[in-house]
């Protein structure tokens, strides 16, 4: 499957520890690419770079392998892009920015961009400078789509919006991505990248720590359990029997006030494990679902964190240039 969107090893270096190092992203056609991070970890940077605004210190960024800072003219015709941040001319109403960007984009059947008024409840009759901010969101939504483009490059594309809104455009992006669009979507809402993305990056401090299929976490072969046993000795014996039988089962966390255990169970050794812990008294037994929030909140200790880079080859302010 041919790559429509790369950023090769992308670095821009803004000093005091600001800006993207040694990123890399490709995104295949037909794909939804999530870029997931807190706000400055760098991905309006990233997403800068693509859309021809900054040249790269070191490294490229292609849209349909044309170098985005060289050739911008003639890669946005097929691009919709969302900003993050929402700057619009204010003494026009909606209608006429609607118009304006029609005329610019070369729009002359609204018909699409009248079905896309209605879904997203838009009223582009006031003028933008009173406009809230979720009615300038949804604005830029219809401008960012109107022209069907083909490559959609969004960031932080529900900031504003209520949660039935969100709702609506997480519905519209599964559409989307079944009419075979390619989007790179940047966001640090769990929910819209868990429902809407194929492939994930979590970006931190300007650096790429964690690329994986979003299905592979979501269907893992580590599974988590919460085990309360009947009493104190019950938990002992426990922890004990689980210390010999590791290739089995692992204490990930206990609460001995609680008589508690989270243990970690490879699904290969699932039925060996349920043979082990079936002679125990419990009060209680239940999977403990590994969610996308989860993983990325790994990313937050920062002894782990920095590990991982090392192992990567990557470290904030310093750039590989071999």
């Amino acid at each position: 499957m041919s790559v429509i969107i790369e950023v090769d090893n992308l670095t821009k270096d803004y000093g005091h520890g600001r800006g993207v190092f040694n990123a890399s992203i490709k995104v295949k056609k037909g794909e939804c690419y999530g870029y997931l991070g807190p706000n400055g970890a760098g991905k309006t940077t990233t997403i800068r770079h693509l859309m021809g605004f900054s040249k790269p210190q070191e490294g490229e960024t292609r849209i349909n392998g044309l170098k985005t800072w060289d050739r911008y003219y003639e890669i946005l015709e097929d691009v919709g892009y969302l900003p993050g941040e929402i700057a619009l001319p204010e003494h026009l109403t909606g209608t006429q920015f609607i118009q304006m960007m029609a005329d610019m984009r070369g729009v002359t059947d609204m018909t699409y961009t009248d079905e896309l008024i209605k879904k997203f409840e838009l009223e582009p009759s006031g003028v933008l400078k009173r406009m809230s901010l979720g009615m300038k969101r949804k604005l830029a939504i219809v401008t960012a789509f109107m022209h069907d483009p083909a490559i959609l490059i969004l960031d932080e594309p529900t900031s504003g919006l209520d949660p039935v809104m969100q709702n609506i455009f997480i519905e519209f992006i599964l559409s989307e991505k079944e009419r075979g669009k390619t989007i790179l979507l940047s966001s640090h809402i769990f929910k819209e990248v868990d429902a809407t993305c194929d492939t994930i990056s979590i970006i931190k401090d300007g650096c790429i720590v964690s690329t994986f299929v979003a299905d592979d976490l979501k269907h893992g072969k580590i599974k988590t359990y919460n085990i309360e046993f009947s009493s104190k000795a019950e938990f002992d014996k426990f922890a004990k029997n689980c210390e010999k039988a590791k290739e089995i089962c692992t204490i990930a966390s206990t609460k001995e006030n609680r008589n508690q255990v989270n243990v970690h169970v490879n699904d290969s050794h699932i039925n060996e494990f349920i043979a082990l812990i079936a002679d125990y008294g419990m009060k209680f037994f239940a999977e403990i679902k590994f969610t996308l929030e989860d993983y990325f909140m790994e990313f937050y200790d920062k002894e782990r964190t920095a590990e991982m880079l090392a192992k990567k080859g990557v470290a904030k302010n310093v750039v590989n240039k071999n």
